[in-house]
């Protein structure tokens, strides 16, 4: 069962790692045709799986040979109800694929943990709809009870905490922060923004944090910031308030185009891994707490190691000087 459930490693505030644009990677770089672009249903297949275990691979040494912790992140993202049913899934199919997603990080977990770099297991909880621009919004009483369908099957296996990615409205953030209340599961909460640093839903990403915490008792154990360039974000990151101590985690995408443009795209925009490293490097002159670093669309291991080495040669006490 979960074995750092009740005392999460990454909230001790040492450098914990994880991977990059799983789905981009699997698409543009190994020619797999992701159906709704879910990634859950190559694990029905060995070759689909011994696949999916040689990209997360090329990730975790970056972390063991550091001796940095590294975040598990199933291919679960799509594993809900709404768009498990578009492929063809029964609800029954789909209890069975999010727990046989949190088996194969066990046996990832099992192969490569160490005293030294320990690895959470986290429950990858995507948005209901189109996490760009959804086409209705659900009240928090809606989402609650729509999430809680995979938040309670990733109850009962070893997933440590649950992490919502790419939500754009705070109702359905609220929703899902009150069904892993139900499931006495910790959750954090990973917010997309647009080129403006607002949330789709037109939301200043201070206020959703804000009234996140506010109407849930600041449950969230972190915020995290994903699918967004660090340029689309970094000017609203200013005025020192206590929210942005609140972010703890950051996965960028490669790529400094707009959601819309991102989705017209024929071809993968992988950016500068070099850059990016020094671009989350800004970062941490302004998010105090900011620990848990990745990538989202577009990026791949070559980024998350840039990103890995420019925050390791540059100790935080000297970019406060």
């Amino acid at each position: 069962m979960a074995k750092y459930r009740d005392n999460l490693p990454q909230l001790s505030g040492d450098l914990f790692l994880t991977d990059g644009g799983f789905e981009t990677t699997l698409v543009f770089h190994e020619g797999f045709d992701l159906p709704e672009f879910a990634s859950f249903p190559l694990l029905k297949t060995e070759s689909g799986r011994a696949k999916m275990r040689e990209v997360l691979e090329r990730y975790i040494p970056l972390a063991t040979k550091n001796g940095l912790g590294f975040v598990l992140e199933p291919p679960t993202w799509r594993a809900n109800p709404d768009w498990a049913a578009k492929i063809g899934y029964s609800p029954e199919e789909l209890d069975e694929a999010n727990r046989q997603a949190i088996i194969f990080m066990e046996e990832l977990r099992d192969a490569h943990e160490t005293q030294k770099s320990p690895m959470p297991i986290s429950g990858c909880i995507g948005p209901q709809d189109d996490g760009y621009n959804p086409s209705s919004f659900m009240s928090v009483e809606t989402a609650e009870k729509y999430h809680q369908v995979q938040i309670n099957t990733l109850k009962d296996t070893a997933t440590d905490f649950v992490t919502s990615f790419t939500i754009c409205y705070v109702d359905e953030a609220i929703g899902i922060v009150r069904a892993a209340q139900n499931a006495d599961m910790p959750v954090a909460i990973g917010f997309t923004v647009e080129t403006d640093g607002r949330l789709p839903s037109g939301q200043p990403l201070k206020e959703a944090i804000e009234q996140v915490d506010a109407e849930t008792n600041s449950v969230p154990i972190y915020y995290m910031i994903n699918c967004a360039h660090p340029t689309h974000f970094i000017d609203v990151l200013t005025d020192g308030g206590e929210w942005l101590e609140r972010i703890q985690a950051i996965r960028a995408n490669s790529s400094c185009m707009s959601h819309e443009e991102l989705d017209n795209a024929e071809e993968l925009d992988e950016g500068n891994p070099q850059q990016m490293g020094q671009e989350y490097l800004a970062l941490r002159t302004k998010l105090p707490n900011l620990n848990v670093l990745g990538g989202c669309c577009g990026t791949d291991h070559r980024h998350v190691e840039a990103i890995r080495n420019a925050w390791m040669q540059k100790p935080r006490q000297a970019l406060a000087s």
